[in-house]
């Protein structure tokens, strides 16, 4: 897995084109001028298009990713990639970072 980092700057949808953002940076390390955001970071979900039960199992609420960097870390963290993959709660589904700075590249 290698790509561009992503940052608190990157455009990030649900699968259902709700706005995903993260809940916390990290900020020591910065790119294109912000924050970096780590595999622990939850992200939080708003505007999603999914129907609530009954009519679906929407809408996605948080975000919580599952892979990251393998050779970069920050305060011991990995740093997440455009590749990286995350899964929504309440749903199940993934999160797709879609346009993100490009002059910072890791593995």
């Amino acid at each position: 897995m290698s790509g561009p980092l992503l940052h608190v700057g990157a455009t990030v949808f649900c699968a259902h084109a709700g706005q995903a953002q993260p809940t916390t940076a990290n900020p020591r390390v910065l790119v294109s001028g912000q924050p970096i955001v780590t595999q622990s970071t939850s992200y939080a979900i708003a505007g999603c298009t999914l129907p609530p039960p009954t009519a679906g199992n929407g809408p996605c609420v948080t975000a919580q990713w599952v892979t990251g960097s393998t050779r970069i870390l920050a305060d011991g963290q990995p740093v997440l990639l455009l590749s990286s993959q995350a899964i929504c709660a309440p749903t199940g589904t993934p999160l797709l970072p879609t346009v993100t700075q490009t002059r910072v590249v890791g593995l």
